[in-house]
């Protein structure tokens, strides 16, 4: 199956345009990602600070509260709908392998769960290094190995149990879980004082129906999908994910445990 990148973007921006507000709700699920990453981040007053592949800008808000009315913090993302939900900020719609900025313009920038989205991992980073000013810094989180990330790998593997294989191919999202191979990713880029570390979080749910709506609110391109799908095939899959989501299960619904990796470094 031949990887069509342009497609791959269409795709990712109609979901992510689709999903609009409910991502912004959904969202907070993951507040313990965003304090890790605002953390690793460093930031101070007056910086100027990129986000990339913002959504409805949350870290983008944080940034902006902890820079001050002296510093700058710009959500950019490539779907129009998600920044739409962030109304008070600076926003950019622009794809992160082409971005509309000078080099140099940014002390900081951010890039929350979004690298594995870009299909040419090396374009995007390289960006974020041309608008890093020399004394920079990048940070950056991604999904860790998929069997660490039932979050997301459980709802992926009941699809793959009830869907035939998808038309379009996409890259994988855990393609980054790897502490080694991210290293060597920013790396290629020319960035140097890379530091990574896992951070855990928990997620709980009442039961199937809201993990899987749960899951439709955050998946961009695989919720574009799967919203073409006859409407009886979509309850089918919401009813079938219970199957996977067993070995989670609690009193009171199910509780899952997931990784991601988050990253700094600096322009070399």
């Amino acid at each position: 199956m031949s990887f069509d990148a342009a497609q791959f973007k269409r795709i990712e921006r109609a979901g992510y345009n689709r999903i609009g507000p409910r991502y912004l709700a959904a969202a907070g699920t993951r507040r313990d990602l965003d304090a890790a990453l605002i953390a690793a981040a460093r930031l101070a007053p007056e910086q100027r600070v990129l986000d990339l592949a913002s959504g409805p800008g949350l870290l983008a808000r944080e940034a902006q509260d902890t820079v001050g009315v002296d510093g700058l913090a710009i959500a950019s993302d490539i779907s129009e709908g998600q920044l739409a939900c962030c109304p008070g900020l600076i926003r950019v719609a622009a794809d992160g392998e082409a971005l509309p900025f000078a080099g140099g313009s940014f002390d900081r920038v951010l890039c929350r769960l979004g690298l594995m989205f870009f299909p040419d991992d090396q374009v995007a980073l390289k960006e974020m290094r041309r608008v890093l000013n020399p004394d920079g810094l990048l940070a950056l989180s991604v999904w860790g190995l998929a069997e660490e990330v039932p979050l997301v790998e459980t709802a992926l593997s009941c699809m793959r149990r009830l869907l035939p294989p998808p038309k379009v191919a996409r890259p994988s999202i855990f393609r980054f879980g790897d502490a080694d191979e991210l290293e060597r990713r920013i790396a290629s880029a020319e960035f140097c004082e890379i530091e990574i570390r896992p951070c855990r979080f928990t997620t709980r749910f009442g039961d199937a129906g809201a993990y899987w709506q749960g899951f439709l609110d955050l998946a961009g391109g695989a919720a574009e999908s799967l919203s073409r799908l006859p409407a009886e095939k979509q309850q089918a899959l919401a009813v079938a994910v219970a199957e996977e989501l067993a070995p989670y299960a609690v009193t009171g619904g199910f509780e899952l445990t997931s990784t991601v990796l988050v990253a700094t470094a600096r322009p070399v």
